[in-house]
């Protein structure tokens, strides 16, 4: 478990966080959403390690997060950044490979996960081939299946965040790629995850986060959250939102 209390962040002269508190528990998928500038990326860096907040403090598996050396850290909490790039021509398979890294569960058992993760990322038709050669999201569903693999299959006392995995993809492979997501929070792990997109966060996420310059606007389920008054407030949009006629999230539809 991840948990964040009291979190302040400075960037030069402003401040980007205030008082954010958060915690990601197992089985669940929290999204976080807002504005451009709102802090998100922010957040994910804090809570990752990138960035040392002002105030605050950091827990994972309740002890603080700089106190995890970087193997073990790295076994238990993977990241996927907005922009995930290599310079070399690595096979797919070789990318994905780089997340099992921190393990030492042997070539059998790492291949064996390798295959899995690139299922599970509908990226396994890309075996073999170049990074260099793929277009822009088939590299971001091969960073996705790393950081799978990093973490695979996604049990209690893992966490997973990700920045904005769907901004390259298709319809097609924005659902795909939230189907395995989901599934992995099911076997048990923690996710965060940065979206843009209200309604696919509206359907594959337990709680959302809406940040607001920086503070929480709200935390809570995607129906308390997802509120034509909040919509408004954070996003300047006027919304229709209704329960999806077979699944029963809400639906949001632009005015």
């Amino acid at each position: 478990m991840l948990q964040v209390e009291g979190l302040h962040l400075r960037r030069g002269s402003n401040e980007v966080l205030h008082d954010i508190h958060l915690q990601l528990t197992p089985g669940q998928v929290v999204g976080v959403l807002g504005p451009n500038g709102a802090g998100k990326s922010s957040l994910l860096g804090v809570l990752c390690g990138e960035l040392a907040p002002g105030q605050g403090r950091v827990t994972l598996q309740g002890r603080p997060l700089t106190d995890w050396a970087g193997q073990a850290r790295a076994q238990r909490l993977a990241v996927l950044p907005q922009v995930s790039s290599l310079g070399f021509s690595f096979r797919v398979e070789e990318v994905v490979a780089m997340g099992r890294m921190p393990h030492g569960s042997g070539q059998l058992r790492d291949a064996e996960i390798v295959e899995a993760a690139l299922r599970a990322a509908d990226a396994w038709h890309l075996l073999g081939r170049s990074y260099l050669a793929l277009s822009g999201g088939e590299r971001q569903r091969v960073h996705l299946a790393r950081v799978l693999a990093q973490l695979w299959p996604g049990e209690q006392g893992t966490t997973l965040l990700l920045d904005e995995p769907t901004s390259m993809l298709d319809p097609l492979h924005q659902h795909t790629t939230l189907q395995a997501v989901r599934r992995f929070a099911d076997r048990g792990a923690a996710v965060l995850v940065i979206l843009h997109d209200l309604n696919l966060a509206a359907r594959y996420c337990d709680r959302i986060l809406l940040l607001e310059q920086g503070r929480c606007h709200a935390l809570a389920s995607p129906q308390e959250v997802l509120t034509p008054g909040a919509l408004k407030a954070v996003f300047g949009i006027d919304v229709l939102v209704q329960a999806h006629p077979e699944r029963g999230h809400p639906l949001i539809i632009t005015r």
